[in-house]
């Protein structure tokens, strides 16, 4: 079954599998679009969870993935199931001839994210990957100045995500710091983060990266370091660490270029504190009304998001971030993995 090309004479139907931590966001996303966008199921293995979202929306609720798929007539299916769950249920949404939104990361494993690209292109379905930090006002101001050349050369970027998350957070569920469900910071918290540095300056030549996991109980890491060698020849870094005392502390990033330097920091990159470039334009004497407030770090980019997906399905844009937009940043993030294990550089793209 192949879904239609274009549903442009009614609102696109949603379904959200995994009723957790950030459901909350894909809920209010989709409540912000309506008229154009509906909640018709939700789906959750646990029964407490399953009925808290079916008492907050009033839709149906299912108990699998496979129950929704019989019992809803949704167009997309939203996965914001534990990240190494993705590929077999994006397959499986696929093959009943459903598009697919997926939460980062799309997947924990390098072929599964393939997996998940190729059944999805081969069912002639959708497959969006969730990358709301673009979309957050600062970084597009920052990527505007990349794209229009304001920095001229590139000589170094610098990313810092200096988070807490403590050992409550990983023991509330299992699956949180397994290599095969979640992955350690980098993968699951650090996510975006890698993304905006193949987003704004990539792509990436090569990784080396060390990781540690020095106060959780966890099998993934909690802390890393990861040093990148760019394609245009600048240097870049990527420092993580879930171990912050008391609290999230920074989510920044820092270009450093021969004709500009601009600092966006924060707790999730929400503050422009630092723009300067040789020749100033009038933009930029409102650059830093870009700033907002975040009570998350997960900001606001959501409903953002939900915007070009439900247009591009409306036959009216394309996908800002599609699987294979969401592949390199997995593959990036897989390299380090790789780099850390064997004591190498890795160089991409990856070969297995």
């Amino acid at each position: 079954m192949r879904a239609p090309k274009t549903i442009a004479d009614r609102p696109i139907r949603f379904a959200l599998v995994g009723c957790g931590r950030i459901s909350t966001n894909h809920l209010g996303a989709i409540a912000k679009h309506a008229g154009r966008a509906e909640l018709v199921a939700v789906c959750d293995n646990r029964p407490e969870a399953l009925e808290a979202a079916v008492k907050r929306t009033g839709v149906p609720g299912h108990e699998s993935l496979d129950e929704l798929l019989a019992g809803s007539d949704a167009d997309v299916i939203v996965l914001a199931t534990p990240s190494g769950l993705h590929p077999r249920q994006a397959m499986r949404a696929a093959a009943a001839g459903r598009h697919v939104l997926t939460e980062k990361p799309m997947a924990t494993k390098w072929d599964e994210g393939m997996a998940m690209v190729r059944a999805c292109r081969e069912a002639g379905v959708k497959l969006f990957v969730v990358k709301q930090n673009r979309l957050n006002p600062t970084l597009q101001r920052l990527k505007a100045a990349v794209d229009a050349g304001r920095f001229g050369r590139i000589v170094m970027v610098v990313v810092n995500v200096f988070w807490t998350r403590p050992q409550s957070y990983y023991d509330e569920a299992p699956w949180r710091g397994r290599w095969d469900l979640d992955g350690g910071a980098f993968l699951n918290q650090a996510s975006h983060y890698v993304d905006m540095v193949d987003w704004l300056v990539g792509p990436v030549d090569s990784v080396h990266a060390y990781t540690a996991t020095l106060a959780r109980d966890i099998e993934a890491e909690d802390t890393g370091v990861m040093s990148l060698r760019l394609r245009r020849g600048a240097l870049a870094s990527i420092n993580v660490t879930m171990l912050t005392h008391g609290r999230n502390f920074e989510g920044s990033i820092t270009l450093l270029g021969e004709r500009g330097t601009v600092r966006i920091g924060g707790v999730a990159v929400n503050e422009v504190q630092h723009w300067q470039f040789d020749e100033p334009r009038p933009e930029d004497a409102q650059v830093f009304d870009a700033s907002y407030s975040t009570p998350s770090v997960y900001g606001h980019g959501h409903p953002l998001y939900y915007d070009n997906v439900i247009r591009t399905l409306r036959g009216e844009a394309h996908a800002e971030v599609d699987g294979y937009e969401g592949l390199r940043s997995l593959e990036v993030v897989i390299a380090g993995y790789r780099s850390a294990r064997d004591g190498v550089r890795v160089g991409l793209p990856l070969v297995f």
